[in-house]
């Protein structure tokens, strides 16, 4: 990419003073990716790390500054406004690109579509260095396809998805002269649509039913159509085609000067709600409020969870030994229906703790999947890491036995 921005600054007739920027951060942007490859950082930390980056590319001048009409007269200058959309647009769009590579080839596949609807934009808009360097992106993306491709031999990494992302958002914000690039930013977007409503799932999914928004889950929309019968090929091929689609739609409302804008918009958005029908998110559509409540109560019940979850997480540090907690805990497991104690039609639950420890916990069988149960159960993990801390031992049923009653409800006897 270094070698692509010099010959599109000579191109240009800028020199480095309009591509050096963008190049530096695009580096740095996937140096916090590639940390965080190597070593987890957290998602607040890597979040820092973003935001810094995109401050630095504003602070050297990239920016956006007018919002013009494209598709008529006039345009609004943002003022003030101009650093805090800048941020967004390029804090946001690396993180939809890196939400989406959960599948060989994909993210990489987005990020080449892209890319060339970047060159295209270059060429329509009378520049050249944008549409060389994009070109180049296009191929260097190419070529590492041909490695990515299922099954795959190489992989992007959060490095490789930061950069992807980045330079889309930092290269789309040279396709139109003095900041007026609103048209671009809706090419984009309407290129971008797939992962973009891939992300707006997860966001609305996660909300409802209680936990982060990012907690990682297999319910993508690539997950979904491998529910749905699809091999990783025939899947790959499917979201490449609407992401191609997707592209040409965006650069024909910007060469038709949006004519067909709002026509487009009640078609994206028809698209929106069959997609969800299709892949599953909603289960029909004369059910929908049956399937919030359901949602809902499984909220209820995780957020009950929880509560226990930090109630045993309390008890770690109010009993003095061991046997004490051991009555505690089991007290919370039964208000939780769990046992340590396997019965008829139960299912044992093993958590992995640190020092290669596991400790089994047995629920009643239901038509509850797997992965919720998994959210349910991981508030004990807490208590039990705290537990092994502080006594070196997890609680048995041993331990219940030797200790009758709970500490507190003693003393309030003897009292």
């Amino acid at each position: 990419m270094g070698l692509a921005s010099l010959v599109a600054g000579y191109i240009g007739g800028l020199g480095w003073t309009r591509w050096l920027p963008v190049a530096v951060c695009n580096a740095l942007i996937f140096s916090v990716g590639f940390v965080d490859d190597l070593k987890p950082l957290g998602a607040r930390v890597k979040l820092v790390g973003q935001i810094g980056t995109a401050l630095i590319l504003y602070s050297l001048g990239v920016s956006i500054e007018i919002l013009s009409n494209p598709f008529g007269a006039g345009a609004l200058t943002l003022g003030w406004w101009s650093l805090p959309l800048t941020l967004l647009w390029l804090v946001s769009i690396p993180n939809i690109v890196n939400l989406i590579d959960g599948m060989d080839g994909l993210a990489g596949g987005f990020g080449l579509f892209l890319s060339l609807t970047l060159a295209f934009l270059g060429y329509y808009s009378g520049q050249p260095d944008v549409l060389v360097v994009s070109l180049a992106m296009a191929g260097a993306l190419a070529g590492f396809l041909i490695f990515n491709l299922p099954p795959a031999k190489i992989f992007l990494g959060d490095g490789g998805a930061y950069l992807i992302g980045f330079f889309i958002a930092s290269v789309s914000l040279f396709t139109s002269n003095k900041g007026s690039i609103i048209g671009a930013l809706l090419v984009i977007i309407i290129a971008l649509g797939v992962p973009i409503l891939d992300t707006l799932f997860a966001i609305i999914r996660r909300a409802i039913r209680g936990v982060s928004i990012f907690n990682a889950d297999a319910e993508h929309i690539h997950h979904r159509l491998i529910l749905l019968g699809y091999s990783k090929g025939r899947a790959l091929a499917a979201l490449y085609a609407v992401c191609l689609a997707l592209s040409l739609v965006g650069l024909s409302i910007l060469v038709i000067k949006g004519i067909a804008l709002p026509m487009m918009g009640a078609f994206l958005f028809l698209l929106a709600l069959g997609t969800a029908r299709y892949l599953g998110y909603v289960r029909s559509w004369s059910n929908f409020r049956t399937q919030i409540n359901e949602t809902m109560e499984r909220r209820r019940q995780r957020e009950f969870f929880r509560a226990y979850g930090r109630v045993l997480d309390f008890e770690v540090e109010r009993c003095t030994d061991l046997q004490s907690f051991a009555v505690m805990f089991q007290h919370g497991l039964e208000r939780m229906e769990l046992s340590m104690q396997p019965s008829d039609g139960s299912q044992p639950e093993v958590f992995a703790l640190s020092g290669g420890r596991s400790f089994i916990v047995h629920r009643l069988q239901d038509d509850i999947e797997q992965g919720e149960w998994h959210l349910r159960l991981d508030v004990l993990v807490p208590a039990l890491e705290r537990c092994l801390e502080k006594w070196k031992a997890l609680p048995s049923s041993t331990e219940i036995e030797s200790a009758a009653t709970p500490p507190h409800i003693q003393r309030s006897v003897t009292t």
